[in-house]
Parts: structure tokens; sequence; C-alpha cells
């Protein structure tokens, strides 16, 4: 790409993105985070777009989560194994329902950066500049705690690597391997609560005991202790992202080095904009959010500014519409992707349009509102004779009380109890294990449908 240099988004309008009022500080920041390795390979990213190649297929389902916005109080490694266990569980249970693989990619070790929907709040009649993210500015509603700080970049790029290291380390080290990971799973389902999910949890079991009697685990081990574990982010902070860009030596393209897939964002989307002019020069795996306010034209210019050579695997289009609404925008999206013929993952982000105040005042999102748009995004599908390729959902494997509803029924009441969310609230480890089996079913019935219709 000739007409594109990692800081062609200088040029293009920039929204959502903080103010510097430091600019020789904000340059030595850049410069230092230039000379770090990068966090990722491009061999990782090649290969996360050949398997997501797979999910526009249907041939695997991609499965996507972690945090609204990773925190700098909060981190530890036990929330980093707390989400990275959850999303294995969630993995398998899926796995069974689409009998495909399940490609797993953590909101982790890069998701620092917030759009806010507006530029200031008001507390007690103070207005200040609104919180962006950790590395940008801190959450303490005070004049010096809303002031960008250039020098967060680097305190996120070292959380980041560190968190890469343990999700590695995790994933070839023996705490993914499917025995272990399916008795967790086993443990969800013996409360009275999960007995609709207990015969799906026992054919998965029956399923690993008749690989084991065959010895398969014991001639495959290697397949069933160790995962492919990828990470993304809003690609939101580019001063961040361009100060870790680097060029493949072996295709002599260039690579977003601070997570293997990246997202646009609903609000940053804008076709002559600054986030798309980034992300359309680098090889990485792009996500696009689609919102309500997304139209035909817009989508075909993305599309084709952002995926020119319709590579399989490298366009996810993510959905994020509000339950109830799903049927009055997918179907035109899916038509105009059908029309120029573009290769492109879907997936449904059922998080971002349920947003809800609760009557004790806080900010929530109603499980059955999160339940209700994932079916509806599989009906559409099934309707226009498409494929869904993936869910992305915010989520822990903390035991927070953030979403109200689930098997263990968080209420308006207990939303105090374990509200630890910096900005949008998750779904806890028990929803989010709730929700992967109900989603398994959903799989499992489109595809006995998808079998009779074959046989008719």
């Amino acid at each position: 790409m000739t007409d594109w240099l990692k800081s062609s988004w200088r040029n293009k309008p920039r929204v959502q993105m903080p103010d510097y009022t430091d600019a020789a500080a904000l340059n030595a920041v850049e410069a230092q985070l230039s000379k770090y390795p990068p966090l990722v390979f491009a061999g990782e990213a090649r290969k996360l777009r050949d398997e997501l190649g797979k999910a526009a297929r249907g041939e695997a389902f991609l499965l996507q989560g972690g945090d609204c916005a990773e925190s700098f109080e909060q981190f530890s490694a036990d929330g980093i194994r707390d989400t990275f266990r959850v999303m294995l569980q969630m993995a398998m249970v899926l796995t069974y329902g689409a009998k495909v693989p399940v490609i797993k990619v953590g909101r982790m070790a890069g998701q620092f950066a917030k759009p806010r929907s507006a530029p200031t709040e008001t507390v007690n009649g103070v207005e200040l500049p609104s919180y962006r993210g950790d590395i940008i500015n801190d959450l303490a509603f005070t004049p010096e705690s809303r002031i960008p700080d250039p020098a967060k970049m680097l305190q996120a790029y070292t959380q980041a690597a560190a968190t890469l290291n343990l999700i590695r380390a995790f994933s070839s080290g023996g705490f993914a391997d499917m025995h272990r990971v399916h008795a967790w799973t086993l443990g969800f389902t013996d409360g009275p609560e999960a007995e609709r999910y207990r015969e799906m949890a026992s054919r998965i079991q029956d399923s690993i005991d008749f690989m084991a009697a065959a010895g398969i685990d014991q001639a495959t081990s290697h397949e069933f202790s160790t995962v492919d574990f990828y990470t993304s982010h809003e690609s939101l902070l580019l001063e961040y992202e361009e100060a870790l860009t680097r060029q493949d030596s072996t295709s002599g393209r260039w690579l977003a080095g601070s997570g293997h897939l990246i997202w646009i964002g609903d609000r940053t989307r804008q076709p002559d904009g600054a986030h798309v002019e980034y992300c359309r020069g680098v090889m990485n795996p792009i996500g696009l959010k689609c919102g309500p306010s997304m139209t035909s034209d817009d989508l075909k210019r993305l599309m084709a500014t952002l995926n020119p050579n319709n590579e399989a695997g490298r366009l996810t289009l993510i959905s994020r519409f509000g339950a109830g609404s799903v049927g009055d925008h997918l179907p035109r999206l899916i038509k105009t992707v059908e029309e120029e013929g573009a290769n492109v993952v879907w997936v449904c982000d059922p998080m971002h349009g349920n947003t809800i105040k609760s009557s004790s005042g806080y900010k929530t999102r109603p499980f059955d509102s999160v339940l209700r748009e994932v079916r509806e995004f599989f009906e559409v599908h099934s309707s226009e004779g498409t494929i869904p390729g993936g869910v992305h959902f915010e989520m822990t494997g903390q035991d927070v009380t953030e979403c109200t509803g689930g098997v263990h029924a968080v209420t308006d009441d207990t939303l105090s109890d374990r509200y630890h969310t910096a900005c949008d609230p998750r779904l806890n480890a028990s929803q989010s294990l709730e929700l992967a089996f109900l989603v398994a079913e959903e799989l499992t019935s489109r595809r006995q449908d998808g079998q009779t219709r074959a046989a008719v």
C-alpha cells in the first residue's frame, strides 16, 4: 500500500481522542514506545485472519469477550486467570453446540481507552472532562485526574505485556486442559438453578469419555491441553497505536503491534476519519462496530476502504442494535454485503444496545435483553440464509453484580453489592457461562434445521 503511512491518520479529522496539553511529554512517550517490542506478531495476526475466514464460511465460530475497560487499579493475575478460565468454559460449550472450532479472542491486553457520549460530565454542579480510560486520564472526579497524561501509555504497555505473558503461559502450561475446563463447567451445572443445562454438560462429558476410551486424548494430548488465544481492543488512542506499529519483515506489510485484532467503534467509523485511515493500512484483522445509524452507503465505503482486496477473515462486522431492533437494521446491512459480494464475519454484540439505568441508579444491562438480541441475530441470519459467525460480550470472570438477571439472579437491589466496573456493566462468570449454554442451544438448533432442510 503505497498511499499509506502509519502517521497518515494525523491528516484526517479525529474524534473521541484527547487533546494533550504537554506536546513535549507526548512526543517523548511516543518516541519511547516506538523502541519497545511489539506486543503481538505478524504470524499470529495472519493465523487469526485465516481462522476468521473459516468463521465467515461457517467452519468456525468467534467468541470475543472481556472487560469493558481494563483498569490499572484492578489489574491482577487472579483477574486475568478468572476471565481466561470462563472464556475457556464458554468456548467448550459453544464448540459442542456449533460442532466447529471456537476462536477465542479476549478484550484484553489493550482495552484501556473508551469513547464517551459526551466530552464532559457534571456532578453536583461541577463540570469536568469525561473519564476516557486509564490509558488517558483517571476516574477520580477532580480537575487534576481528568487531565490527559501521555505517560499513562507506558503503564498501559507494561500491563498489556504482563497480561499477554500470563495468557501465553496459561494457554500452553496445562491450565487449558480440556478435562480441567469441563470439570469447572460441571461445577456450574450442579446447582438446582442450572438444571436445564445439565443435560448438555452430560453430553459433553460423554464425548470426552468416548475420546478417552478410544485413546484419542492420549494420542493427541497437545491438542487437548493447549489453546490458541488472541487479544483485541478498540483502536481508539491512535498515538499509542502508531507508536507500536511495525513493518513485517516477511511480507513488508504493516502490523498494529498492540493487539491481534483491533476494531473501530460505532462513534469513530467515519469513512474519511482518522481511525478508518489508520486501520486501513495495517494487516491485522479489523472489526467494525455497526449500530443503528450505519447506512448502506457508509458500509459500502467502509468495506471498500478497509478490505479492498476482499480478503476472507480481514473484516468482522460487529452488530449492536439493541433487543427488539435487530430486525429493523441487520437485514438491510446483510443485503448490502450480499450485493457487494463482500467477505465478512457477522458477529453479534448484544451489550452496547441494551444499557439502561436501573431503579437504584446504576447503569446496567438486563440479561434477558442481552439474550433476546442474540436470538434475534440468529433469527435474522436464518431467514436471510447467511452465517452468524460469532458473539462479542463485555464480561469478567469475577463475581460482580453489574448486569441484572441470570440463574443466580442479580436484582436492582443487589447491583451495589459488587459493582466494580470503571465504565460499562459486564456479565459475571455465572451469567457468561449461562449465556454460552443458551447460544450453544441456538447453534445446535440451527445446525439441526440445516440438516433437516438438506435431507428434504
